[in-house]
């Protein structure tokens, strides 16, 4: 149904045949039909013409057409007319339309449906087309958006290659997109201590960065508040109190943290972690071990405790910490294989750069990824 009845223009020279087949067109229903004079005087809300072809000259037959859906009729069979109107794109033609009204009202109407189809397909062209800049404005700004927050967040990291009380650090982080999930830090605390976190965050993006730089303060904040009495216990309590506060975000993130804390004197990692994968690899001349230890995920379950754990450092060490992203990268059908194929990488690697050579890692990878190690104590 449409919301009006339609307008049908009557182009013909027949005077004596144009009122007796407007008033057959009308009789039949859902439309008026408007005498026309001349195709230069077309009434604007005019939904379909019918032209009689001995009034309308060759070369005015496709703006005629191009502007209104158009039949054309005539008394007799002439192919150059019928033909030059057609193709000019008249959508049909009848001869002698007195005797076939019924015909023609049913050819006008299908022409004025599919008229107003293509009309409503050019709307909603024109409308998609609309959105579509809209949206890639909005992605312009959104790639700008994460562009600059991955840089603040790479200012968030510590300088490579620093020398902590005898520890080296040295690290490798690759986002998949602009901004990474991945977190990492180390610090010194007195001339004793060196401290270090490494993070996972759960999925990818804007939401799991913003995790990262919450991170960044907490760590800060729990350095700046230690008195270095009882280094045991730092990891589990900051991956409690994290646990803590990921819960009271309730934004649904939750992440894989590594924690430790290397006593110089003493020679031994203290440690705590929370779903860590790939666990923890050290490095010594006897060869490369998984740190023991196993924690829940930091942001899951409220009253958590997580475990204090202490391993003993040789004089001569390498401990590695990898984001899962790793496991996209490395050979073997399962888990336990590739956990073991990064076993034995790193048994034949002493740097990132060699490992990241071995692994044939591109800047393009399908997760972040991110490598931490820690290297002591030769560097005293």
């Amino acid at each position: 149904m449409y919301p009006r009845a339609a307008l049908i223009g009557l182009l013909d020279s027949r005077n004596d045949r144009r009122l007796q087949l407007a008033e057959a067109l009308e009789r039949l229903g859902d439309c008026e039909v408007r005498l026309i004079e001349s195709t230069d005087r077309l009434p604007e809300r005019l939904d379909v013409l019918v032209a009689d072809s001995a009034c309308v000259e060759h070369a005015q037959w496709e703006a005629l057409t191009s502007r209104l859906p158009t039949v054309v009729i005539a008394e007799q069979r002439n192919q150059a007319t019928m033909l030059a109107a057609v193709d000019a794109g008249a959508v049909d033609y009848m001869i002698d339309p007195l005797q076939h009204v019924m015909l023609l009202h049913r050819i006008l109407f299908r022409a004025l449906g599919q008229h107003r189809q293509c009309q409503a397909a050019m709307h909603e062209r024109d409308r998609l087309e609309h959105l579509n800049e809209q949206l890639e404005t909005h992605l312009t700004i959104l790639r700008e958006d994460l562009q600059a927050g991955g840089q603040i967040q790479r200012r968030f990291l510590p300088p490579q290659g620093q020398v902590l009380n005898g520890v080296a650090a040295d690290y490798w982080m690759a986002p998949s997109l602009y901004v990474s999930g991945d977190f990492l830090d180390y610090q010194a605390h007195s001339e004793r201590y060196t401290m270090f976190c490494f993070a996972d965050i759960a999925g990818h993006g804007a939401s799991s960065a913003l995790v990262t730089v919450l991170l960044k303060a907490l760590f800060q904040r729990w350095l700046s508040r230690w008195n270095a009495r009882a280094p045991e216990n730092l990891p589990p309590r900051w991956l409690a109190r994290l646990n803590r506060e990921l819960l009271s975000l309730g934004v649904g993130k939750h992440a894989a943290i590594f924690v430790g804390v290397i006593d110089r004197e003493t020679r031994m990692l203290h440690y705590s972690l929370g779903a860590q994968l790939p666990r923890p690899l050290l490095k010594t001349s006897q060869g490369t071990c998984v740190l023991p230890g196993e924690g829940p995920a930091v942001g899951l379950f409220p009253d958590i405790e997580y475990p204090a754990l202490q391993y003993p450092l040789p004089e001569s060490f390498s401990l590695w910490l990898c984001s899962d992203g790793i496991l996209d990268c490395l050979p073997g059908k399962g888990l336990d294989e590739r956990l073991e194929a990064l076993c034995q990488c790193i048994g034949k690697v002493d740097t990132i750069a060699e490992l990241r050579t071995m692994l044939a890692l591109a800047d393009a990878l399908p997760d972040d990824l991110s490598f931490l190690t820690l290297t002591g104590f030769r560097h005293e």
